[in-house]
C-alpha cells in the first residue's frame, strides 16, 4: 500500500555561528524573522539549536523539561568548556533539587532590601575610580571603571582583601575567549582561578569575617559535623565542591554581567546625548532606562545552553532528547511581537517584561545588585562627566567574538 502522509521537511543547513558576529542584532532579525528555531553550528563543529522569539525563549527559560545538568547531554554532542570539580558544580549546571538547596543558602545575601543598603558603599566606590579617572582626561572605560567597579563590590561582599584581588578580568577573559594560538593561557586561567578560591575559602575558615563567604563556610562545615541547630537535614548542606563552586559564581556572574551591563549603558548613552542629558536633569529616571538598557543591549546575547530530557517541541521544531539548546535572549528582546520599535531606545515607553536576567527558577541571582550598580555607576559618571564623548570612531568600538556575551572588548572615552 502505497504511504501517502506528506514527508517532514528536511532540516535546513545549520547556520554558522561566525557569520552573526558582525552584525548580531541584524543577523537575529532576520533568523527570528525567517523562523522561530534555527540549527547552528560552531566553528569547531558543535551544533545546537538556537531559538529567537520572545514567547518561545520565555517559556523555554521555565520549562523543567529543559535541564541545565550536562548529564543530560548526548555523548560528544555538547564540549562545553571544561572546568575542575571544584568550580563546576555550581547553579549554571545544576537542577532541583540541587539548584533548590544551594541557591536557599544564598538568595537572602541578594533580597531587594538588602541590595538597596549597598547603595552607600558602591556610591562610594564609583566617586573613588571617577576621582582616578578625572585628572587624566581619557581613559578605556571597561579598565578603569565598568570593570573595577563591580568587582570592588562583590569582593567587599565575599570579604576578599583589596591586596588579594587579582586580575580577575584578564583570568575570566583568559577563560571565556581561549586565545585559539595559546590555548594554555585558558588552562592557565582556570588553574588561577582554583587556587584563588581555594586559599580564600581555607583564609576566612580559619579567621571568618562578617562577609557572605565566612557565613556559607560557617553554614558548610556545622552542617557537616551536626552540630545543634545548626541545620534543618540534608536541604542546608554543601559539599566543599559546591562552597568553592558558588563562591567562584558570585564573583564570576557578578563581575561578567555588570561590567557588560555598565560599558553597553554607556556606549548607549554616547550614542544618544539627548537621553544622557535627560538622565542627568531627571536622576529619577534612571530606573527605568536601565531596564530598557537591559531590553536593548544586554549583558547576556544567550542564557546558558539547556538539553531537553525527552524529544521537546520548541515553536513547532522538534528538538531531541540531549541536543544542545541555545535560547538568544538579545533576539527574545528586540521581537516586534512582544515589543513596539523594539530597535528604537526610549526609557519613557514602559516596556516591561524584558528577559536579559532570565526568568524562571533560574532567573539572575545577583539582578537586583546588577541594576544597583548599573543605576549609580551611570549616575555618578553622567553626573561627573557631561562632557563624555567616545575617543575613537564609532566604528573602531569592537565587541567580544563570542555569541554568547554581548560584552564589549574596550570603550576608549574622553572628556
Amino acid at each position: 500500500m502505497q504511504n501517502t502522509a506528506t514527508p517532514e521537511p528536511p532540516c535546513p543547513e545549520p547556520v554558522d555561528t561566525t557569520t552573526l558576529l558582525p552584525d548580531p542584532h541584524g543577523s537575529l532579525a532576520r533568523l527570528r524573522e525567517a523562523g522561530p528555531v534555527h540549527p547552528v553550528r560552531y566553528p569547531d563543529g558543535q551544533k545546537a539549536w538556537l531559538v529567537t522569539r520572545y514567547e518561545d525563549v520565555r517559556r523555554a527559560l521555565a520549562d523543567d523539561r529543559l535541564s541545565l545538568d550536562r548529564r543530560h547531554a548526548l555523548p560528544g554532542n555538547y564540549r562545553g568548556f571544561s572546568l575542575p570539580p571544584a568550580l563546576d558544580a555550581n547553579l549554571l549546571n545544576m537542577d532541583p533539587p540541587d539548584h533548590t538547596r544551594v541557591r536557599r543558602l544564598v538568595v537572602k545575601a541578594f533580597t531587594p532590601g538588602r541590595v538597596e543598603r549597598m547603595r552607600e558603599p558602591v556610591t562610594r566606590i564609583a566617586d573613588d575610580l571617577l576621582d582616578a579617572m578625572e585628572p587624566h582626561g581619557r581613559a578605556d572605560l571597561l579598565d578603569a571603571y565598568a570593570g573595577p567597579l563591580p568587582i570592588a563590590v562583590i569582593c567587599d561582599l565575599l570579604g576578599v582583601e583589596r591586596a588579594d584581588r587579582h586580575d580577575f578580568r584578564a583570568w575570566t577573559d583568559a577563560m571565556l575567549l581561549p586565545d585559539p594560538k595559546r590555548p594554555h593561557l585558558a588552562k592557565e586561567a582556570v588553574g588561577n582561578l582554583l587556587r584563588f578560591f581555594t586559599d580564600l575559602i581555607a583564609t576566612k575558615r580559619a579567621h571568618p569575617g562578617d562577609d557572605l563567604l565566612s557565613d556559607l563556610i560557617t553554614v558548610r562545615d556545622e552542617a557537616e559535623s551536626g552540630a545543634d541547630g545548626a541545620r534543618a537535614g540534608d536541604r542546608d548542606r554543601l559539599s566543599e565542591d559546591e562552597l568553592t563552586s558558588l563562591a567562584f559564581l558570585i564573583l564570576f556572574a557578578g563581575y561578567e554581567n555588570s561590567v557588560h551591563l555598565i560599558a553597553n549603558s554607556v556606549l548607549i548613552l554616547l550614542d544618544h546625548p539627548e537621553l544622557g542629558e535627560r538622565l542627568r536633569a531627571d536622576p529619577a529616571l534612571l530606573p527605568a532606562a536601565v531596564e530598557e538598557f537591559l531590553r536593548y543591549d544586554g549583558p547576556a546575547t544567550l542564557a546558558i545552553r539547556r538539553f531537553p530530557r525527552e524529544d521537546l517541541e520548541i515553536g513547532g521544531v522538534t528538538v531531541p532528547a540531549g541536543e544542545t539548546v541555545l535560547l538568544s535572549l538579545a533576539s527574545a528582546n528586540r521581537d516586534p511581537a512582544r515589543f513596539s520599535d523594539p530597535d528604537r531606545i526610549n526609557p519613557h515607553d514602559g516596556r516591561i517584561g524584558h528577559l536579559a536576567l532570565g526568568h524562571g527558577i533560574h532567573y539572575c541571582l545577583g539582578a537586583p545588585l546588577a541594576r544597583l550598580e548599573a543605576e549609580i555607576a551611570l549616575a555618578s559618571l553622567v553626573r561627573r562627566f557631561p562632557g563624555l564623548r567616545l575617543d575613537v570612531a564609532r566604528e573602531e568600538v569592537r565587541r567580544r567574538p563570542s555569541i554568547r556575551t554581548g560584552g564589549l572588548i574596550s570603550l576608549p572615552v574622553a572628556w
